[in-house]
């Protein structure tokens, strides 16, 4: 099975840095999402002003993206796979395999799809996205691929919904009590770095978030 993240974290403090790093990334993942998910829905508002026909544009538009990626695994939801092999939000954490382009694939699905109508929630899209990037991360720094799935699970959330605070004990609830310093490296970090505007567009942040971090 996959070693515990909390054991892997009390071992290896040179993995700090890293974290900080992965961090960043989860952040301005979780920017860009955001972003994407706005402008697209803004841009197709725009140009396509019939309700009907968006998400009929849309969904055209993931059937060419199921051709172009060549597989099904980043259609739905993601937590189970429909062939063997398929690329799952838990395999990120119990495989030892890299998948370094599975957070961007389930990051453009997934902002087609609710740009053009579809309502079928982001949070747990959000959380696919994390756990790839951070498994893709994890390859790439040489870090253990369960604890950067973990982290990144919670931490792009944090940033998408600038709730740092509740994911960092989110991750602590689902990882373990001994993720709670990673965890909130991780999601503090990445709230910093998603911008002011995250993915609900009710949601008002009061002040600049550097300039919170100034005044303290």
């Amino acid at each position: 099975g996959a070693a515990d993240p909390a054991f892997l974290f009390r071992q290896h403090w040179t993995l700090i840095p890293k974290i900080l790093a992965a961090a960043v990334a989860f952040g301005l993942a979780a920017r860009l999402f955001a972003w994407l998910s706005h402008t697209g829905g803004s841009f197709l508002k725009a140009k396509v002003p019939s309700p009907l026909l968006r998400p009929l544009i849309g969904g055209v538009v993931v059937i060419g993206l199921f051709f172009v990626a060549g597989t099904p695994d980043y259609l739905g939801l993601g937590v189970e796979g429909s062939h063997a092999g398929a690329i799952t939000l838990p395999s990120f954490f119990t495989s030892a395999e890299v998948h370094p382009w599975a957070w961007l694939w389930k990051l453009v699905f997934t902002v087609v799809t609710l740009s053009s109508g579809f309502k079928g929630g982001e949070v747990t899209p959000l959380f696919f996205i994390g756990a790839a990037l951070g498994n893709g991360i994890a390859g790439l720094l040489g870090a253990p691929l369960d604890l950067f799935a973990a982290l990144g699970f919670v931490a792009i959330f944090a940033g998408a919904t600038n709730t740092p605070l509740a994911c960092t004990l989110m991750g602590m609830e689902l990882f373990g009590a001994g993720l709670g310093v990673p965890a909130g490296v991780a999601c503090f970090v990445a709230y910093l770095c998603s911008g002011q505007k995250g993915i609900y567009a009710a949601q008002r942040v009061g002040a600049g978030k550097l300039y919170r971090l100034r005044s303290k």
